[in-house]
């Protein structure tokens, strides 16, 4: 499907304050390549570092793609126009991460952590669940929205929901001491926007998540931020959260972008933990959803999620993006009533924030999705074609020298 009437979209509102980090697949090289994206000039930095992860370490990464002249320069709206349109002959963006781990947090929100409990009790069956969210819905949430995780008093918001038959283990990871932690998919299996997203095809009951996503670094420090679909099949889960895995790492079903917003002088990690981010979906059967998703209102601060994914425990020596939840789980009926919501092909996901931009993907069966087939011994060695490698190293050298 062509989404070029969406690139105005694309970029963030204030993009011309923006420090602004992406990825670009360059044909002529046959492989991807770490941009600046400076107004409507989007500027080769592959020179410079050859991966996003490379470049997030440095001190001086805000200042490199603010200000570093690069190589080539393609025009924004060229590749927005190819990106968009899926037309791979030429440039265009890919998901703005590469080597770093992509982790998720669940059950961040209220509002999904009920739904959770809702897909577990309807043993992921969508016909089941409204009666139970009618059932559960003022019970539960009435004594855990205002709750924080880990302390005495979700301690005996506990006890009480035992003894009336109610706990759950999504309710222990939602106000336990110990958030739930994953990982989402695989390096550089992300899609980015404009491309298509995969749903299995034998799922009944699937929907988006749109999240924040952070881009922290291997010292366990948010750099930068994007958006994410955390592409979700209810069903699966609901069924048995063993099944989780099935459920949420398939083809295509992570998507990432449009860029990364760097942290600095005009928008920081307080910025973003204010924001909002919002979902749109269009079905080519005429159908329209829309929710918001409010950053302010998650149960856990962004640090004691990063926290929770880093430290001692657990290392990430190229860095890791992290989902950090959603609280949209849409329940209206979209076709029979009591139904509630679930994908069809062709649906047009528009995710977005006016400080991060809209990542913008359309529905499709994770089995008829483009495969992925670029993975780290392909990224590898074709940046050793190009001469990439090690080149960092001999240019300080050099330095050195002289």
């Amino acid at each position: 499907m062509n989404l070029t009437a969406h690139a105005d979209l694309v970029p963030p509102q204030d993009a011309d304050r923006a420090t602004l980090l992406a990825r670009v697949f360059d044909p002529d090289c046959e492989g991807p390549c770490v941009v600046a994206v400076r107004g409507q000039a989007v500027v080769d930095l592959t020179n410079v570092e050859p991966t996003v992860s490379g470049l997030l370490e440095r001190p001086d990464a805000v200042e490199i793609v603010r200000t570093h002249p690069g190589g080539r320069v393609w025009q924004l709206s060229d590749l927005l126009r190819a990106t968009l349109a899926q037309d791979r002959s030429n440039a265009h963006f890919l998901a703005p991460v590469d080597l770093q781990v992509v982790k998720a947090a669940g059950v961040t929100f209220v509002r999904s952590m009920l739904e959770r409990v809702i897909e577990e009790r309807a043993d992921g069956d969508l016909h089941r669940a409204e009666a139970i969210r009618n059932k559960l819905g003022d019970l539960v949430t009435g004594r855990i929205s205002h709750v924080r995780p880990g302390t005495a008093e979700a301690e005996r918001v506990k006890e009480v929901l035992v003894q009336e038959g109610l706990w759950s283990q999504y309710l222990e990871v939602g106000i336990g001491p110990d958030p739930e932690i994953f990982t989402k998919a695989p390096v550089l299996s992300a899609v980015g926007t404009g491309a298509e997203i995969g749903v299995l095809a034998r799922s009944t009951w699937n929907n988006p998540e749109p999240e924040l996503v952070l881009a922290v670094t291997s010292r366990g420090v948010p750099v930068a931020a994007t958006l994410g679909n955390d592409v979700n099949l209810r069903d699966f889960e609901g069924r048995s959260a063993l099944l989780l895995t099935e459920a949420k790492d398939n083809n295509a079903s992570c998507a990432i972008g449009p860029f990364l917003r760097l942290f600095d002088s005009d928008f920081s990690l307080d910025d973003a933990r204010n924001l909002e981010v919002s979902l749109q979906i269009t079905g080519a059967d005429g159908y329209r959803l829309e929710g918001v998703n409010p950053v302010g209102e998650i149960s856990r601060d962004l640090l004691d999620l990063v926290n929770h994914a880093y430290g001692r425990h657990h290392q990430y020596p190229d860095g890791f993006v992290l989902f950090t939840g959603t609280m949209f789980a849409p329940t209206e009926d979209r076709d029979e009533p009591g139904q509630g919501f679930t994908h069809k092909q062709g649906d047009v996901v528009r995710i977005s924030s006016p400080a991060l931009g809209s990542l913008i993907n359309v529905v499709n069966s994770a089995e008829d999705a483009p495969d992925w087939e670029f993975g780290i011994r392909a990224l590898m060695d074709n940046l050793a074609a190009r001469g990439l490698l090690g080149r960092r190293g001999a240019d300080e050298a050099a330095e050195v020298r002289q």
